[in-house]
Parts: C-alpha cells; sequence; structure tokens
C-alpha cells in the first residue's frame, strides 16, 4: 500500500480485520473471555455522575499516551519523518528518508498501540473476536476530523464518543453506528476533507 490514500489504507485494514475476525472465531470460537482483573473495581462519583474506575484508568491511560505521541511527532527525529511521510511520500524520498523503513516504524507503532488499547478494551468488556469493532467508528472520526490532522481527530473522537452514548442512551444502541454514518455522509456532502483537514485542491 505504499504510495497509496490514507483512506485506501484504512479500508484494506479493516478488511484484513474482518478476515482476522473469521479466523479467530473458526479456531477459537467467538464466546468472550473475561480476562484477569488488574484494574479496580469499586465505583466513585464525581456529583450525581457515576464513573466506572476501569473506564477513567483507561481514559488516564489513553490521554497520557497521545500526549507523549504528540511530543515524540513535534520533537523526535523519527517522528518528523513520519509527519513528512505521511504529508508527502515523494518530498521525503527527495530528503534521504528511508519510506519504507518509517512505514514499518508507524506500523509497529500503531500495533503496540493497539495491543495496549485491547488489554484496556477487554479489561473493561471481556476479550471476544469482534471487539475490535468499534473500530468503524474510527472511520467516522478520522473523516470529521480530517484524515491529516491529529488535532482533529482528537476533537471528533471526543465528538463521536459523545454522540454514541447519548444516542445509545435515548435511542438505543441500535442507532449508534445509524447516527455516526449519518454524521459521516453529511460531512462527506458538505466538507469531504473533514473539519481540520487539509484543502486539496487539484487542477483538471
Amino acid at each position: 500500500m505504499l504510495g497509496e490514500s490514507p483512506i485506501s489504507v484504512f479500508m484494506v485494514t479493516v478488511g484484513l480485520g474482518s478476515i482476522l475476525v473469521g479466523m479467530v472465531e473458526f479456531i477459537w470460537g467467538a464466546d468472550p473471555i473475561a480476562p484477569p482483573n488488574f484494574m479496580p473495581t469499586k465505583p466513585f462519583f464525581i456529583g450525581p455522575a457515576y464513573v466506572s474506575p476501569k473506564i477513567a484508568i483507561s481514559f488516564a491511560i489513553a490521554a497520557v499516551a497521545i500526549l507523549m505521541f504528540l511530543v515524540l511527532f513535534r520533537y523526535w527525529r523519527g517522528g518528523v519523518a513520519l509527519r513528512a511521510t505521511a504529508t508527502d511520500q515523494g518530498a521525503a524520498y527527495s530528503c534521504g528518508i528511508n519510506v519504507p523503513r518509517v512505514f514499518s516504524l508507524a506500523w509497529i507503532a500503531a500495533g503496540m498501540a493497539a495491543a495496549g488499547a485491547g488489554i484496556l478494551i477487554g479489561s473493561i468488556g471481556g476479550v471476544s473476536p469482534t471487539m475490535g469493532i468499534f473500530g468503524l467508528s474510527v472511520l467516522v472520526v478520522v473523516i470529521v476530523g480530517g484524515l491529516d490532522s491529529i488535532a482533529g481527530a482528537l476533537i471528533a473522537g471526543l465528538f463521536i464518543g459523545a454522540v454514541e452514548a447519548l444516542a445509545g442512551t435515548y435511542l438505543g444502541g441500535e442507532y449508534k453506528l445509524l447516527i455516526t454514518f449519518g454524521i459521516l455522509v453529511l460531512m462527506l456532502m458538505v466538507r469531504p476533507y473533514g473539519l481540520f483537514g487539509t484543502v486539496e485542491i487539484e487542477r483538471l
């Protein structure tokens, strides 16, 4: 997928994920498994609001990880190479950046982040082949926020998460993805490059 657009890479990843889910269900079954409990279970309250300690701890860990990634992207030489390659692979090649190695680094970092996220999510709802189904919402997040904007992805992620939570509470869980993808269709019609994405102007 070197040289392909981000949306193409994302769709190939979704397709490969579907194949892997089917393989896991075929080999190990589809029943969820409860992992060892390593987080506190006693709930606490912020005013009248009930807060699950597992979700709060997971949110804090995710926030720290995102902050670390932002710092690395901004100040680490490898992070600068990642940003340059994501912006323009041809220009990155011309500057002496080893683009295939940068792609390998990106996939390694993404795999580590996904493994950590899987541990946190598994501790909340159990481990199952379909625990990554929420990844479909990621497509909405990156398009709404902008494919080339980290800040946009963060803001859109919080917005889509809040919308899904409200939709599940007041309309029912079956409407969560409906509302989410409705936002996606609306965004593609109004602002296809996202709220914070770079506007691309092409000559015909």
